[in-house]
Order: C-alpha cells, then sequence, then structure tokens
C-alpha cells in the first residue's frame, strides 16, 4: 500500500479508543477518518477510494453488526475488521460469515490490527478492480451489433468461421469482418482473452441455435 491511495475508516464510540487506533493506523502511513457511531459514518460523504472499516461491535444505538448488514444491503459493502472487547463466538461467527476479515478481541496486538487492516485494503482494492473491469466489459458488449454478438457467442462456443457461416447462413467472408469488429470493440488481443471476458460476462461456451 502506498500513502494516500486508501483510507481506514474507525467507528468506535471511546474517543480515546479512536484517537489511538488513528494514531497506530496513520504510522503505517495510511488516511484515517474517525466516528464516534454507526449512525455517524451512514451519514458522512465517504471518499470513494480503496478502504476498510475498523468497527467496535457494541455501540450505541446501532451495532457493529447492524451497521455491516446495513453496508452489505445497501450494495456498498466494506471490509470490516471488528474490533471488541465483549465479544462471544455467535458474534464472530456471523461477522466473519457476513464478510469480515477479522474478529480481534481487546486488548490486541498491534500488529494484528494492521495485519487484518492491510488484508481488508487489498480486498476492497481488488473488489474495486473486478467491478470496474466488469463495467468496461460490459459496455463494450454493449457496443456489438446483434449479429455481432451472434458471431461472438459462437466463436466462444470454439465454431470456425465457416461453421458460423453456415450456422448463420450467410458467407464465410462475411463472418470474418463481424469477427474483426466484435474482436476490436471488446479490445481482445487474442482469443483466448475474448474466451475470457465471455466467461466473465456469463456468456456460456457452449454452442446455442441462432434465432
Amino acid at each position: 500500500m502506498t500513502k494516500h491511495d486508501a483510507i481506514v475508516f474507525v467507528v468506535d464510540d471511546e474517543v480515546s479508543v479512536r484517537e489511538a487506533l488513528q494514531c497506530l493506523i496513520e504510522s503505517t502511513g495510511l488516511c484515517v477518518q474517525t466516528f464516534g457511531s454507526a449512525e455517524e459514518f451512514l451519514e458522512s460523504k465517504v471518499p470513494d477510494a480503496p478502504s476498510c472499516l475498523v468497527l467496535d461491535v457494541r455501540l450505541p444505538g446501532l451495532h457493529g453488526l447492524d451497521l455491516q448488514r446495513e453496508l452489505n444491503e445497501r450494495g456498498t459493502p466494506i471490509p470490516v475488521v471488528f474490533i471488541t472487547a465483549h465479544g462471544d463466538i455467535e458474534m464472530s461467527v456471523q461477522a466473519m460469515k457476513s464478510g469480515a476479515v477479522e474478529f480481534l478481541a481487546k486488548p490486541f496486538r498491534p500488529g494484528d490490527l494492521l495485519d487484518a487492516v492491510r488484508r481488508a485494503v487489498e480486498r476492497d482494492r481488488a473488489a474495486r478492480a473486478e467491478r470496474a473491469e466488469m463495467l468496461g466489459l460490459r459496455r463494450r458488449l454493449d457496443l456489438l451489433t446483434p449479429r455481432e454478438r451472434q458471431v461472438m457467442d459462437l466463436v466462444v462456443a470454439g465454431r470456425l468461421n465457416k461453421q458460423i457461416a453456415a450456422d448463420l447462413g450467410t458467407s464465410e467472408i462475411t463472418v470474418k469482418v463481424h469477427r474483426g469488429r466484435l474482436v476490436r470493440k471488446m479490445q481482445a488481443e487474442s482469443l483466448p482473452e475474448l474466451v475470457r471476458m465471455a466467461h466473465k460476462l456469463g456468456i456460456p461456451a457452449t454452442v446455442r441455435k441462432p434465432t
């Protein structure tokens, strides 16, 4: 992680804990924003950057597990590192099932927290990259004409140009033209890359009868 390219949100109702955590995490070069409650965090406009949430389980008002569930339901999940002085096995299991990176009992070793934060931020960074790639692929797919999409489906299914031409009732030359255009629009540098893109988009690698 490089400085200032990620941010850690700390939510804890104890001022002394927030200040200590902020000092510890900032010592690694990461930016930190602190909040005294789950409600305060939800009402804030947080930066759109790789991030994680260091979250106390027991908070006044909305509890930590409730905040985690609320973020998941909103479709804006943030990797969570839970910290608590009053946790139990049931809580930790619920938190981990909902996607938490770590569940640390107070007092914890500073190194354990920093390691969990590092893993959480890297998880969010990877998830953001995946979402960005998928968005780009869907936009490229939308540029294809209906015929180009048919050709792509058949190419991905392993059909040769002459077979595709027979399937679509057209000439092999026309298929080559459509294939060239769709490859350029999808920005695929090779057939394996086009197949990988199709897999990510959920396009089956099986022959479907053209309509």
